[in-house]
């Protein structure tokens, strides 16, 4: 199958698990395209079967901002044409499966029906969609979809609170491939980061608000009173300074490593002894799925679809958010001996072999090819 996938091309979640999935798909014979301003953060190398379409940024006079909608809506329309795509997977409501909906307009005129999947992954749903001022396009665009996906029941749950949705939406979780992530042996590594042996404690995320990353720093400056650790804080935005500022107010500077945006995640996730997310929001929790497939039990909030994947008790703790007292309890229950950490780290490895990618991309293809079937019995005849 000839698929196109829009996404933004971030370090976020929806972004990884589009480039992701397109890889996947690939790997499994399918042409990808990807379309988008800028190639996605992870799509880092050559891969067989997969085609990267650059959407121009370009200034307008007329415009403060550049109209990127249009150009998106006219890159589409001319990959669909001369590439011959069967299906376009849209990630966010908005505005990509508005912009799939009007370029699917533009080629009904030329004969061409091209349908859309559009995935919703959660702040176009918990955050932007919420704004009444969005509320009628991302309730049109939902239910001009073909077929809509959304990474978790809560997602799903929250969507159809929200919106007066009407079409059918199907929930495929979030996926991990553990050909990249998974457990190997980085002793020398480790050993660079804590020296006498102190536990690695890890936070990954694009530090916006909702992530609360001062939240980790406060949780860390518990556990280190109690057992010797190291924070190491992975990606960058606009919360980092904040962080930076009371590290240094708190005397931690020295204990925590703020490392910015890696591209090799696995390799700093495999040194790490326990991963927190404290979000205030958190559609699914990729970052902990992660995680978790390098054996790295989670310290997580109860919000979201957070519940469905780290299992209280077992995989990790969820606390309520804020709870900064109960997440440094939990996180030092699960640091003070080797033992605990052990079981933790062992059912953390068995619930993510649960989003394994092997299991997770037969759905989706499955689900393509319904909704491709679907089209070609009922596409209109005119836009």
């Amino acid at each position: 199958m000839k698929i196109g996938i829009v996404c933004y091309p971030t370090y976020g979640g929806s972004g990884v698990l589009a480039t992701e999935l397109g890889m996947g798909l690939a790997k499994r014979g399918h042409e990808v395209h990807f379309i988008t301003y800028r190639r996605p953060a992870r799509l880092t190398s050559f891969h067989e079967n997969v085609l990267f379409h650059e959407v121009s940024g370009e200034d307008y006079p007329l415009f403060e901002y550049a109209p990127y909608e249009t150009a998106l809506a006219s890159k589409l329309v001319d990959v669909v044409k001369f590439e011959g795509l069967e299906l376009l997977h849209v990630h966010y409501a908005i505005p990509h499966a508005a912009v799939a909906y009007m370029a699917k307009k533009v080629l009904l005129t030329e004969g061409i029906y091209i349908p859309v999947v559009t995935t919703l992954h959660g702040t176009d749903i918990t955050l932007v969609g919420t704004n009444k001022a969005f509320e009628p396009v991302v309730t049109f665009s939902i239910n001009k979809s073909d077929g809509v996906t959304a990474v978790s029941e809560s997602l799903k749950k929250q969507t159809l609170e929200y919106f007066n949705v009407q079409k059918d939406i199907r929930v495929i979780y979030n996926f991990v491939d553990f050909t990249r992530f998974k457990k190997i042996d980085k002793d020398h590594f480790k050993k660079a980061i804590a020296p006498h042996g102190e536990r690695v404690i890890v936070h990954t995320s694009n530090f916006r608000k909702v992530k609360r990353v001062e939240d980790v720093v406060q949780v860390f400056r518990r556990v280190h009173k109690r057992i010797p650790s190291k924070l190491l804080l992975v990606g960058d935005g606009p919360e980092r300074y904040n962080a930076e500022e009371l590290c240094r107010k708190m005397g931690l500077w020295h204990e925590v490593r703020f490392l910015g945006k890696q591209d090799a995640i696995e390799e700093l996730l495999a040194v790490s002894d326990l991963f927190i997310m404290p979000s205030e929001s958190e559609s699914f929790g990729l970052a902990a799925l992660e995680a978790m497939a390098c054996e790295v039990p989670v310290i997580s909030t109860d919000v979201g679809g957070l519940p469905e994947l780290n299992v209280h008790g077992k995989t990790g703790f969820i606390s309520q958010v804020g709870d900064i007292e109960d997440m440094a309890k939990n996180a030092i229950a699960i640091l003070s001996d080797d033992e605990t950490l052990q079981e933790f780290r062992h059912n953390a490895l068995e619930q993510a072999r649960r989003f394994d990618i092997g299991l997770i991309l037969p759905q989706y293809e499955a689900y393509y090819q319904e909704i491709v079937e679907t089209a070609k019995r009922e596409q209109p005849a005119e836009a």
